[in-house]
């Protein structure tokens, strides 16, 4: 439902008690309480025991579909969609700040949960709402303690980090402050909560705050430092089913281990591994490709990293398949990944992977395309690591750019 909640009144028994969204699939408890499925089976397998809204203990965890109620909200919804879109359905700046005074007034009362949900609702909406509680003096302070203080209430800590995630990008011109601001605040113990136990929206929005809190050694170091974080964002980063949580734990990757410290212990939690699968993979984006090529690099940086790629064939592959027709950005990671292994470290693994993967002639074709001066000079040294079997290594290549080796 993307109307606003102030300007379609929506009725109180059609939301679900725990995400405070419309239901779409109501079921009720044993204790007559009725909540959307997906919620209550997400609270229930957190290990809890109890009904959330009477807190009562459940002696059986079925649930009974309300076929009623699930009638009722396809109603109503039927008849709120048929109704003329117009731009009253925004909400108003006062809206905002009234919610923000009620947050601010009562941080810990029962309205807050509500009020945060909706006020997410308005931002996600609406630029100007964005930017007026991004002014609110002290409110992206007090919503990065009450973050910190979720350490065991997953649900209202997501609702805290979507608010968290639309309006700190209105900081990008104040970044180091917000990192500090999110390290004092001890809000990574909940981040890396949601990284574990949230919903998929979630740790992605998640994600993305790390990402734009990870801007300086401290901030980078700090983030890593929290045990499951690494893993779980790598977790994120292998969820074939949806692209953009792919992307958006790649670009958090990629911001957080610039320490080597942190690139040791990626490749220790098998990074490679799930970085050669995504750059093998044939439906990616551009922009992912770019940033799985990078962190390989980023990897490959290190002796761990570089004894693991080479290990990795299906890797070493798919890195030489990525040299041509993906993008300027990723040939450049690309050749550089191969110049790293096979050139600076002389690698013979590397070496003969990169010829069997028809490395040489795919190089070749490269120096005679518009590539930078920096491709073009290790795409020459590559060539000369290879100059003594040159001919072995081209002879199975019908190919007409052998007149351009240099050597």
């Amino acid at each position: 439902m993307r109307r606003d909640d102030l300007c379609v009144t929506v009725p109180t028994f059609f939301r679900c008690p725990i995400s405070l969204d419309v239901m779409k699939s109501p079921v009720s408890l044993c204790t007559g309480v009725t909540y959307d499925r997906s919620s209550i089976q997400r609270w229930l397998d957190s290990g809890n025991n109890t009904c959330p809204a009477t807190m009562q203990v459940l002696h059986t965890k079925d649930f009974v579909p309300n076929h009623t109620l699930h009638r009722l909200i396809q109603i109503w919804s039927d008849s709120v969609l048929t109704r003329p879109s117009s731009e009253s359905d925004l909400p108003t700046p006062d809206q905002a700040r009234h919610l923000v005074d009620q947050i601010q007034r009562n941080p810990s009362g029962d309205s807050c949960f509500r009020c945060i949900a909706k006020l997410s609702s308005f931002a996600n909406d609406s630029d100007q709402t964005r930017k007026l509680i991004a002014s609110t003096d002290g409110f992206l302070v007090l919503l990065f303690g009450l973050l910190g203080k979720q350490t065991d209430n997953v649900f209202f800590a997501e609702k805290i980090v979507r608010l968290c995630y639309v309006i700190v990008e209105e900081y990008a011109d104040n970044k180091e402050q917000l990192a500090k601001l999110v390290i004092q605040k001890d809000s990574l113990s909940s981040m890396q909560l949601l990284l574990k136990q949230g919903s998929l929206d979630s740790k992605i929005a998640t994600a993305r705050v790390l990402e734009l809190i990870s801007v300086d050694l401290e901030s980078k170091v700090c983030v890593a430092e929290y045990k499951d974080m690494l893993v779980e964002l790598l977790r994120l980063a292998s969820y074939e089913s949806d692209p953009s949580a792919v992307e958006v734990g790649l670009s958090s990757l990629v911001s957080i281990s610039m320490p080597k410290k942190t690139r040791i212990r990626l490749v220790g939690l098998g990074a490679v591994k799930v970085f050669a699968k995504v750059v093998s993979g044939s439906a990616m984006s551009a922009s992912v490709v770019e940033k799985v090529l990078k962190l390989i690099e980023m990897v490959s940086a290190c002796k761990e990293g570089r004894a693991e790629i080479c290990e990795d064939e299906v890797c070493v592959e798919a890195i030489v398949k990525k040299v041509l027709k993906v993008s300027s950005v990723a040939t450049e990671h690309a050749v550089s990944i191969l110049w790293s292994l096979c050139c600076l470290f002389r690698d013979h693994k590397a070496q003969e992977a990169v010829a069997r993967s028809n490395g040489l002639a795919k190089i070749l074709v490269l120096m005679q395309s518009d590539c930078s001066p920096a491709v073009r000079q290790m795409s020459g040294d590559l060539l000369k690591i290879f100059r003594v079997n040159s001919k072995s290594c081209l002879s199975s290549y019908d190919t007409k750019t052998t007149h351009i080796m240099p050597f």
